[in-house]
Protein backbone atom coordinates (compact mmCIF):
# COMPACT_ATOMS: atom_id res chain seq x y z
CA UNK A 1 0.00 0.00 0.00
CA UNK A 2 1.30 3.37 -1.04
CA UNK A 3 1.63 5.78 2.16
CA UNK A 4 0.39 8.90 2.16
CA UNK A 5 2.72 11.66 1.30
CA UNK A 6 3.27 14.89 3.94
CA UNK A 7 1.13 17.70 2.80
CA UNK A 8 2.55 21.23 1.66
CA UNK A 9 2.54 24.61 -0.77
CA UNK A 10 4.90 24.63 -3.09
CA UNK A 11 6.53 28.66 -3.74
CA UNK A 12 9.45 28.95 -5.31
CA UNK A 13 10.69 25.56 -6.04
CA UNK A 14 10.37 24.95 -1.58
CA UNK A 15 8.00 22.55 -0.04
CA UNK A 16 6.59 25.21 2.89
CA UNK A 17 4.28 23.90 5.93
CA UNK A 18 4.05 24.38 9.42
CA UNK A 19 5.04 28.18 10.59
CA UNK A 20 1.81 28.63 12.51
CA UNK A 21 -1.11 28.23 9.13
CA UNK A 22 -3.82 27.22 9.16
CA UNK A 23 -4.43 23.42 8.29
CA UNK A 24 -7.26 21.33 7.11
CA UNK A 25 -7.64 17.79 7.59
CA UNK A 26 -7.81 15.68 4.46
CA UNK A 27 -10.00 12.26 4.67
CA UNK A 28 -10.34 9.12 2.89
CA UNK A 29 -13.99 9.03 1.73
CA UNK A 30 -14.06 5.26 1.36
CA UNK A 31 -13.15 4.97 5.39
CA UNK A 32 -13.61 8.46 6.61
CA UNK A 33 -9.87 8.38 8.47
CA UNK A 34 -7.66 11.52 8.35
CA UNK A 35 -4.94 10.77 5.68
CA UNK A 36 -3.06 14.08 6.53
CA UNK A 37 -2.99 17.62 7.25
CA UNK A 38 -3.24 20.46 4.41
CA UNK A 39 -1.47 23.79 5.18
CA UNK A 40 -3.04 26.94 3.86
CA UNK A 41 -1.46 29.88 1.98
CA UNK A 42 -1.26 33.20 4.07
CA UNK A 43 -1.82 36.43 1.92
CA UNK A 44 2.21 36.55 2.20
CA UNK A 45 2.59 32.93 0.38
CA UNK A 46 0.22 34.17 -2.00
CA UNK A 47 2.34 37.35 -2.48
CA UNK A 48 5.68 34.99 -2.58
CA UNK A 49 3.76 32.79 -5.24
CA UNK A 50 2.75 35.80 -8.00
CA UNK A 51 6.60 36.95 -7.48
CA UNK A 52 7.68 33.93 -8.25
CA UNK A 53 5.33 33.38 -11.28
CA UNK A 54 6.53 36.89 -12.45
CA UNK A 55 10.27 36.16 -12.64
CA UNK A 56 9.25 32.94 -14.01
CA UNK A 57 7.68 34.18 -16.46
CA UNK A 58 10.78 36.30 -17.80
CA UNK A 59 12.81 33.12 -17.58
CA UNK A 60 10.28 30.85 -18.89
CA UNK A 61 8.96 32.76 -21.97
CA UNK A 62 12.54 32.87 -23.59
CA UNK A 63 13.22 29.43 -23.43
CA UNK A 64 13.04 27.83 -26.37
CA UNK A 65 10.57 25.60 -27.31
CA UNK A 66 12.97 22.34 -27.63
CA UNK A 67 13.73 22.69 -24.17
CA UNK A 68 10.14 23.38 -22.98
CA UNK A 69 9.20 20.36 -24.71
CA UNK A 70 11.75 18.15 -23.00
CA UNK A 71 10.53 18.78 -19.47
CA UNK A 72 7.14 18.21 -20.82
CA UNK A 73 8.01 14.91 -22.25
CA UNK A 74 10.27 13.44 -19.31
CA UNK A 75 7.52 14.36 -16.87
CA UNK A 76 5.48 12.06 -19.03
CA UNK A 77 8.14 9.38 -18.61
CA UNK A 78 8.04 9.94 -14.52
CA UNK A 79 4.49 9.52 -14.40
CA UNK A 80 4.27 6.61 -16.17
CA UNK A 81 7.00 5.01 -13.71
CA UNK A 82 5.29 6.42 -10.74
CA UNK A 83 1.60 5.61 -11.64
CA UNK A 84 0.71 2.93 -9.36
CA UNK A 85 1.66 5.69 -6.22
CA UNK A 86 0.38 8.56 -7.89
CA UNK A 87 -3.28 6.12 -8.92
CA UNK A 88 -2.79 4.88 -5.13
CA UNK A 89 -3.04 8.38 -3.80
CA UNK A 90 -5.50 9.96 -5.91
CA UNK A 91 -7.96 7.39 -5.03
CA UNK A 92 -7.53 7.49 -1.38
CA UNK A 93 -8.39 11.19 -1.69
CA UNK A 94 -10.80 11.12 -4.46
CA UNK A 95 -12.80 7.62 -3.57
CA UNK A 96 -12.59 6.46 -7.33
CA UNK A 97 -11.51 2.80 -8.45
CA UNK A 98 -7.89 2.23 -9.12
CA UNK A 99 -9.03 1.54 -12.31
CA UNK A 100 -9.98 4.60 -13.18
CA UNK A 101 -6.88 6.72 -11.26
CA UNK A 102 -4.66 4.44 -13.40
CA UNK A 103 -5.86 6.01 -16.47
CA UNK A 104 -5.79 9.76 -14.68
CA UNK A 105 -2.43 9.03 -15.40
CA UNK A 106 -1.83 8.41 -18.69
CA UNK A 107 -4.03 10.89 -19.82
CA UNK A 108 -1.65 13.35 -17.99
CA UNK A 109 1.22 11.47 -19.51
CA UNK A 110 -0.46 11.40 -22.91
CA UNK A 111 -0.97 14.89 -23.11
CA UNK A 112 2.36 16.12 -21.84
CA UNK A 113 3.72 14.00 -24.74
CA UNK A 114 1.44 15.85 -27.57
CA UNK A 115 2.52 19.37 -26.08
CA UNK A 116 5.59 18.69 -26.05
CA UNK A 117 5.34 17.79 -29.53
CA UNK A 118 2.66 20.56 -30.56
CA UNK A 119 4.83 23.59 -28.93
CA UNK A 120 7.14 22.86 -30.91
CA UNK A 121 5.15 23.28 -34.43
CA UNK A 122 3.53 26.71 -32.87
CA UNK A 123 4.50 29.42 -35.86
CA UNK A 124 3.25 32.90 -37.06
CA UNK A 125 3.12 33.46 -40.87
CA UNK A 126 4.46 36.75 -43.44
CA UNK A 127 1.58 39.20 -44.73
CA UNK A 128 2.04 39.50 -48.57
CA UNK A 129 3.03 43.23 -48.69
CA UNK A 130 4.90 45.25 -51.70
CA UNK A 131 8.46 45.32 -51.59
CA UNK A 132 10.50 47.30 -48.70
CA UNK A 133 7.51 46.45 -46.63
CA UNK A 134 6.68 43.86 -44.11
CA UNK A 135 4.38 42.73 -41.85
CA UNK A 136 4.43 39.48 -39.63
CA UNK A 137 1.92 37.98 -36.94
CA UNK A 138 3.25 36.13 -34.23
CA UNK A 139 1.70 34.29 -30.88
CA UNK A 140 3.51 34.64 -27.86
CA UNK A 141 2.52 33.62 -24.39
CA UNK A 142 0.20 35.69 -22.73
CA UNK A 143 1.91 35.76 -18.97
CA UNK A 144 1.61 34.37 -15.48
CA UNK A 145 -2.10 32.00 -15.27
CA UNK A 146 -4.09 31.71 -11.87
CA UNK A 147 -5.39 27.96 -12.59
CA UNK A 148 -7.79 26.97 -10.45
CA UNK A 149 -8.64 22.58 -10.68
CA UNK A 150 -11.54 21.14 -9.16
CA UNK A 151 -11.24 17.34 -6.87
CA UNK A 152 -13.26 14.96 -9.37
CA UNK A 153 -10.02 14.41 -11.44
CA UNK A 154 -7.58 15.01 -8.96
CA UNK A 155 -4.68 14.37 -11.24
CA UNK A 156 -5.89 14.80 -14.83
CA UNK A 157 -7.30 18.59 -13.96
CA UNK A 158 -3.93 19.68 -12.63
CA UNK A 159 -2.38 17.84 -15.35
CA UNK A 160 -4.87 20.02 -17.67
CA UNK A 161 -3.90 23.25 -16.01
CA UNK A 162 -0.26 22.94 -16.17
CA UNK A 163 0.41 21.17 -19.60
CA UNK A 164 -0.11 24.20 -21.81
CA UNK A 165 0.72 26.94 -20.26
CA UNK A 166 4.14 25.45 -19.83
CA UNK A 167 3.95 24.11 -23.45
CA UNK A 168 3.66 27.95 -24.50
CA UNK A 169 6.01 29.21 -21.95
CA UNK A 170 3.80 30.66 -19.16
CA UNK A 171 4.00 30.55 -16.03
CA UNK A 172 1.14 28.70 -13.56
CA UNK A 173 0.22 29.30 -10.40
CA UNK A 174 -2.16 25.96 -9.04
CA UNK A 175 -4.82 25.90 -6.96
CA UNK A 176 -5.95 23.15 -6.97
CA UNK A 177 -8.96 21.16 -4.66
CA UNK A 178 -8.11 21.10 -1.09
CA UNK A 179 -9.77 17.69 -0.98
CA UNK A 180 -6.89 16.28 -3.34
CA UNK A 181 -3.72 17.93 -2.76
CA UNK A 182 -0.64 15.54 -2.89
CA UNK A 183 -2.58 13.88 -6.37
CA UNK A 184 -1.74 17.59 -7.99
CA UNK A 185 1.81 17.97 -5.94
CA UNK A 186 2.61 15.13 -7.51
CA UNK A 187 1.83 16.40 -11.27
CA UNK A 188 3.83 19.45 -10.37
CA UNK A 189 6.73 17.39 -8.85
CA UNK A 190 7.21 15.40 -11.95
CA UNK A 191 7.47 18.28 -13.50
CA UNK A 192 10.05 19.62 -11.25
CA UNK A 193 11.95 16.52 -10.80
CA UNK A 194 11.78 16.73 -15.17
CA UNK A 195 13.92 20.07 -14.99
CA UNK A 196 10.84 22.81 -15.06
CA UNK A 197 12.73 25.98 -12.96
CA UNK A 198 10.80 26.08 -9.73
CA UNK A 199 9.60 29.70 -10.39
CA UNK A 200 7.65 28.63 -13.74
CA UNK A 201 5.25 26.74 -11.72
CA UNK A 202 3.45 27.32 -7.89
CA UNK A 203 1.00 25.57 -5.89
CA UNK A 204 -0.89 26.93 -3.15
CA UNK A 205 -4.43 25.74 -1.31
CA UNK A 206 -6.41 27.63 1.22
CA UNK A 207 -10.15 28.93 1.40
CA UNK A 208 -11.18 29.55 -2.44
CA UNK A 209 -12.63 32.97 -2.50
CA UNK A 210 -9.66 34.34 -0.52
CA UNK A 211 -7.00 33.34 -2.82
CA UNK A 212 -9.16 34.19 -5.83
CA UNK A 213 -9.71 37.67 -5.31
CA UNK A 214 -6.00 37.74 -4.02
CA UNK A 215 -4.22 36.49 -7.19
CA UNK A 216 -7.25 37.82 -9.63
CA UNK A 217 -6.83 41.63 -7.98
CA UNK A 218 -2.85 41.40 -8.85
CA UNK A 219 -1.51 43.31 -11.52
CA UNK A 220 0.71 40.18 -11.81
CA UNK A 221 -1.86 37.25 -13.43
CA UNK A 222 -2.98 37.49 -17.13
CA UNK A 223 -4.56 34.72 -17.62
CA UNK A 224 -7.52 32.72 -15.22
CA UNK A 225 -8.17 28.90 -16.29
CA UNK A 226 -11.31 27.31 -14.34
CA UNK A 227 -12.43 24.27 -14.15
CA UNK A 228 -15.85 23.90 -11.51
CA UNK A 229 -19.18 24.94 -10.94
CA UNK A 230 -21.40 27.52 -13.35
CA UNK A 231 -22.17 29.56 -10.48
CA UNK A 232 -18.60 30.00 -9.56
CA UNK A 233 -17.26 30.78 -12.83
CA UNK A 234 -19.47 33.63 -12.79
CA UNK A 235 -18.48 34.64 -9.81
CA UNK A 236 -14.33 34.44 -11.18
CA UNK A 237 -15.59 36.45 -14.72
CA UNK A 238 -16.53 38.98 -12.65
CA UNK A 239 -13.14 39.42 -10.53
CA UNK A 240 -11.28 38.66 -13.68
CA UNK A 241 -12.89 41.69 -15.53
CA UNK A 242 -11.55 44.36 -13.24
CA UNK A 243 -8.01 43.72 -14.72
CA UNK A 244 -9.42 42.51 -18.14
CA UNK A 245 -7.61 39.10 -17.43
CA UNK A 246 -8.28 36.32 -20.09
CA UNK A 247 -10.26 33.77 -18.97
CA UNK A 248 -10.81 29.77 -20.51
CA UNK A 249 -13.74 28.27 -18.41
CA UNK A 250 -15.08 24.90 -18.44
CA UNK A 251 -18.19 24.65 -16.11
CA UNK A 252 -21.09 22.85 -15.29
CA UNK A 253 -22.99 20.26 -17.59
CA UNK A 254 -26.09 18.52 -17.29
CA UNK A 255 -25.45 15.51 -19.88
CA UNK A 256 -28.19 15.06 -22.50
CA UNK A 257 -27.84 11.54 -24.25
CA UNK A 258 -30.41 10.44 -27.33
CA UNK A 259 -31.15 6.67 -27.82
CA UNK A 260 -32.98 6.13 -30.95
CA UNK A 261 -35.00 2.88 -31.71
CA UNK A 262 -32.89 2.09 -34.04
CA UNK A 263 -29.81 0.59 -31.87
CA UNK A 264 -29.15 -2.64 -30.31
CA UNK A 265 -30.18 -1.64 -26.61
CA UNK A 266 -27.82 -4.45 -25.21
CA UNK A 267 -24.70 -2.84 -26.75
CA UNK A 268 -25.97 0.81 -25.49
CA UNK A 269 -26.47 -0.54 -22.08
CA UNK A 270 -22.88 -2.16 -22.45
CA UNK A 271 -21.44 1.24 -22.82
CA UNK A 272 -23.63 3.45 -21.37
CA UNK A 273 -24.17 2.37 -17.81
CA UNK A 274 -20.20 2.35 -17.09
CA UNK A 275 -20.10 6.17 -18.09
CA UNK A 276 -22.88 6.78 -15.93
CA UNK A 277 -21.13 5.15 -12.90
CA UNK A 278 -17.88 6.15 -13.82
CA UNK A 279 -16.26 8.30 -10.11
CA UNK A 280 -20.30 7.81 -8.99
CA UNK A 281 -21.31 10.08 -11.57
CA UNK A 282 -19.13 12.88 -10.70
CA UNK A 283 -18.15 13.86 -13.93
CA UNK A 284 -18.82 17.11 -16.08
CA UNK A 285 -19.42 15.10 -19.30
CA UNK A 286 -21.20 12.64 -17.67
CA UNK A 287 -24.65 11.00 -19.81
CA UNK A 288 -27.04 12.09 -17.08
CA UNK A 289 -30.32 13.42 -19.08
CA UNK A 290 -31.59 9.74 -21.55
CA UNK A 291 -33.61 10.84 -23.93
CA UNK A 292 -34.98 7.25 -25.13
CA UNK A 293 -37.34 7.33 -27.54
CA UNK A 294 -40.19 5.27 -26.99
CA UNK A 295 -40.49 2.33 -29.02
CA UNK A 296 -37.02 1.09 -27.12
CA UNK A 297 -37.89 2.76 -23.40
CA UNK A 298 -38.83 0.21 -20.88
CA UNK A 299 -36.24 -2.37 -22.68
CA UNK A 300 -33.81 0.40 -22.07
CA UNK A 301 -35.13 1.31 -18.41
CA UNK A 302 -35.24 -2.36 -17.50
CA UNK A 303 -31.60 -3.38 -18.85
CA UNK A 304 -30.30 -0.25 -16.69
CA UNK A 305 -31.73 -0.90 -13.93
CA UNK A 306 -30.39 -4.55 -14.12
CA UNK A 307 -27.20 -3.71 -14.60
CA UNK A 308 -26.99 -0.52 -11.70
CA UNK A 309 -28.29 -3.27 -9.45
CA UNK A 310 -25.39 -5.69 -9.54
CA UNK A 311 -22.80 -2.63 -10.05
CA UNK A 312 -19.94 -3.34 -7.91
CA UNK A 313 -19.57 -0.36 -5.02
CA UNK A 314 -16.48 -0.21 -2.23
CA UNK A 315 -13.54 0.95 -1.66
CA UNK A 316 -11.83 2.16 -4.83
CA UNK A 317 -8.51 0.13 -3.50
CA UNK A 318 -10.23 -2.92 -3.25
CA UNK A 319 -9.98 -5.74 -6.52
CA UNK A 320 -13.25 -5.74 -8.56
CA UNK A 321 -14.71 -2.54 -7.46
CA UNK A 322 -16.79 -0.76 -9.65
CA UNK A 323 -17.32 2.08 -8.17
CA UNK A 324 -16.13 4.27 -4.81
CA UNK A 325 -17.34 6.53 -2.76
CA UNK A 326 -18.81 10.33 -3.25
CA UNK A 327 -15.80 12.66 -2.67
CA UNK A 328 -17.49 14.33 0.35
CA UNK A 329 -20.58 14.62 2.30
CA UNK A 330 -21.81 17.42 0.95
CA UNK A 331 -22.55 15.26 -2.11
CA UNK A 332 -24.22 12.82 -0.20
CA UNK A 333 -27.09 15.47 1.04
CA UNK A 334 -26.91 17.04 -2.61
CA UNK A 335 -28.22 13.44 -3.37
CA UNK A 336 -30.79 12.64 -0.59
CA UNK A 337 -32.37 16.56 -1.47
CA UNK A 338 -32.15 16.38 -5.76
CA UNK A 339 -33.86 12.51 -5.31
CA UNK A 340 -36.38 12.97 -2.90
CA UNK A 341 -37.43 16.13 -4.25
CA UNK A 342 -37.96 14.11 -7.67
CA UNK A 343 -40.01 11.24 -5.68
CA UNK A 344 -42.16 13.45 -4.22
CA UNK A 345 -42.67 15.21 -8.07
CA UNK A 346 -43.81 11.75 -8.99
CA UNK A 347 -40.43 10.11 -10.24
CA UNK A 348 -40.44 6.72 -10.55
CA UNK A 349 -37.37 5.28 -8.38
CA UNK A 350 -36.36 2.04 -10.06
CA UNK A 351 -33.67 1.39 -8.16
CA UNK A 352 -30.92 2.71 -5.70
CA UNK A 353 -31.55 6.32 -4.05
CA UNK A 354 -30.04 5.52 -0.65
CA UNK A 355 -26.70 6.24 1.25
CA UNK A 356 -24.68 2.65 1.57
CA UNK A 357 -23.20 1.83 5.32
CA UNK A 358 -22.20 3.33 7.77
CA UNK A 359 -18.85 4.44 7.07
CA UNK A 360 -17.40 6.38 3.58
CA UNK A 361 -19.43 8.09 1.51
CA UNK A 362 -21.64 5.71 -0.38
CA UNK A 363 -24.23 5.87 -2.62
CA UNK A 364 -26.30 3.68 -4.32
CA UNK A 365 -26.28 3.52 -8.37
CA UNK A 366 -29.63 5.18 -9.07
CA UNK A 367 -32.32 5.31 -11.83
CA UNK A 368 -35.23 7.62 -12.11
CA UNK A 369 -37.59 7.42 -14.71
CA UNK A 370 -40.74 9.32 -15.69
CA UNK A 371 -38.90 12.30 -14.42
CA UNK A 372 -40.92 15.29 -14.64
CA UNK A 373 -39.22 18.80 -16.18
CA UNK A 374 -39.83 20.81 -13.10
CA UNK A 375 -37.51 19.15 -10.99
CA UNK A 376 -34.30 20.04 -9.44
CA UNK A 377 -32.78 17.24 -10.63
CA UNK A 378 -33.92 17.34 -14.21
CA UNK A 379 -32.76 21.13 -13.93
CA UNK A 380 -29.73 21.30 -11.96
CA UNK A 381 -26.40 18.88 -12.29
CA UNK A 382 -26.43 15.46 -9.61
CA UNK A 383 -23.01 15.17 -10.37
CA UNK A 384 -23.86 12.11 -8.78
CA UNK A 385 -25.01 8.37 -9.74
CA UNK A 386 -27.62 8.86 -11.09
CA UNK A 387 -29.44 8.49 -14.47
CA UNK A 388 -32.68 9.80 -15.36
CA UNK A 389 -34.48 8.11 -18.12
CA UNK A 390 -37.46 9.60 -19.96
CA UNK A 391 -39.63 8.60 -22.87
CA UNK A 392 -40.44 11.03 -25.58
CA UNK A 393 -42.04 10.13 -29.44
CA UNK A 394 -40.09 11.92 -31.96
CA UNK A 395 -36.51 13.04 -33.28
CA UNK A 396 -37.77 17.01 -32.42
CA UNK A 397 -39.32 16.29 -29.18
CA UNK A 398 -35.98 14.75 -28.78
CA UNK A 399 -33.88 17.30 -29.65
CA UNK A 400 -35.96 19.76 -28.09
CA UNK A 401 -35.13 18.34 -24.74
CA UNK A 402 -31.50 17.92 -25.26
CA UNK A 403 -30.92 21.83 -26.18
CA UNK A 404 -33.76 22.80 -23.06
CA UNK A 405 -31.03 23.69 -20.49
CA UNK A 406 -28.92 26.64 -20.32
CA UNK A 407 -25.68 23.94 -20.56
CA UNK A 408 -24.02 22.76 -23.15
CA UNK A 409 -20.92 20.57 -22.40
CA UNK A 410 -21.33 17.68 -23.55
CA UNK A 411 -23.75 15.20 -25.51
CA UNK A 412 -24.68 11.68 -26.83
CA UNK A 413 -26.23 10.27 -29.91
CA UNK A 414 -27.53 6.59 -30.17
CA UNK A 415 -28.86 5.91 -33.80
CA UNK A 416 -27.45 3.95 -36.89
CA UNK A 417 -29.21 6.37 -39.41
CA UNK A 418 -26.37 8.50 -40.60
CA UNK A 419 -29.02 11.07 -41.98
CA UNK A 420 -29.95 11.54 -39.03
CA UNK A 421 -26.60 11.76 -37.01
CA UNK A 422 -25.83 14.86 -39.18
CA UNK A 423 -29.00 16.40 -38.51
CA UNK A 424 -28.34 15.91 -35.07
CA UNK A 425 -24.37 16.61 -35.08
CA UNK A 426 -25.82 20.19 -36.48
CA UNK A 427 -28.55 20.87 -33.78
CA UNK A 428 -27.61 19.88 -30.77
CA UNK A 429 -26.22 22.81 -28.65
CA UNK A 430 -23.22 21.22 -27.06
CA UNK A 431 -19.01 22.34 -27.10
CA UNK A 432 -18.71 18.50 -27.82
CA UNK A 433 -21.07 15.30 -29.29
CA UNK A 434 -20.09 11.61 -29.11
CA UNK A 435 -22.22 9.50 -31.49
CA UNK A 436 -22.35 5.77 -30.86
CA UNK A 437 -19.40 6.43 -28.09
CA UNK A 438 -18.83 7.98 -24.98
CA UNK A 439 -15.52 9.00 -25.31
CA UNK A 440 -15.40 12.15 -26.06
CA UNK A 441 -11.60 13.25 -24.27
CA UNK A 442 -7.91 12.79 -26.07
CA UNK A 443 -5.42 14.87 -26.12
CA UNK A 444 -5.28 15.82 -29.81
CA UNK A 445 -9.06 17.04 -29.30
CA UNK A 446 -10.02 20.46 -28.01
CA UNK A 447 -12.36 20.25 -24.62
CA UNK A 448 -15.10 22.56 -23.77
CA UNK A 449 -18.58 23.62 -23.85
CA UNK A 450 -20.80 26.30 -24.93
CA UNK A 451 -23.60 28.85 -23.15
CA UNK A 452 -23.33 28.29 -19.11
CA UNK A 453 -21.28 25.17 -19.57
CA UNK A 454 -18.43 27.99 -20.28
CA UNK A 455 -15.81 29.00 -23.19
CA UNK A 456 -12.54 28.40 -24.26
CA UNK A 457 -10.77 25.12 -24.35
CA UNK A 458 -8.10 22.55 -23.08
CA UNK A 459 -6.93 20.04 -24.67
CA UNK A 460 -5.43 20.19 -28.44
CA UNK A 461 -3.89 22.56 -30.38
CA UNK A 462 -6.52 25.01 -29.11
CA UNK A 463 -5.58 24.73 -25.24
CA UNK A 464 -1.90 26.03 -26.39
CA UNK A 465 -3.42 28.81 -28.12
CA UNK A 466 -5.92 30.00 -25.23
CA UNK A 467 -2.37 30.48 -23.65
CA UNK A 468 -1.27 32.52 -26.67
CA UNK A 469 -1.57 36.27 -27.26
CA UNK A 470 -1.34 37.68 -31.33
CA UNK A 471 0.68 40.42 -31.80
CA UNK A 472 1.13 42.30 -35.88
CA UNK A 473 4.23 43.82 -36.80
CA UNK A 474 4.20 45.78 -39.76
CA UNK A 475 7.39 47.54 -41.20
CA UNK A 476 7.36 50.19 -43.37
Amino acid sequence: MTAYPQLYLLLDGERVCGGGRETRLIRNPATEAVLGELPLATAADLDRALAAAQRGFRLWRDTPAERRAQVLAGAARLLMERQEALAAIATMEEGKALSETRIEVMMVANLFNFYAQECQRLCGRNLDRPAGQRSTVAYEPVGPVAAFAPWNFPLGNPGRKLGAPIAVGCSVILKAAEETPASALGVLQALYDAGLPPAVAQAVFGVPDQISRHLLSSNVIRKLSFTGSTIVGKHLMKLAADNCIRTTMELGGHGPILVFDDVDVERVLGVVVGSKFRNAGQVCVSPTRFIVHEKVFAAFRDGFVERARNWKVGNGLDDGVQMGPLAHPRRLDAMDSMIGDAVAAGSRLDCGGQRMGDRGYFFTPTVLSNVPLPTRIMNEEPFGPVALINAYPSEEAMIAEANRLPYGLAAYLWTNDAARQRRIAHAIEAGMLGINTTALVRPDAPFGGVKWSGHGHEDGTEGLHACLVTKVVHEG
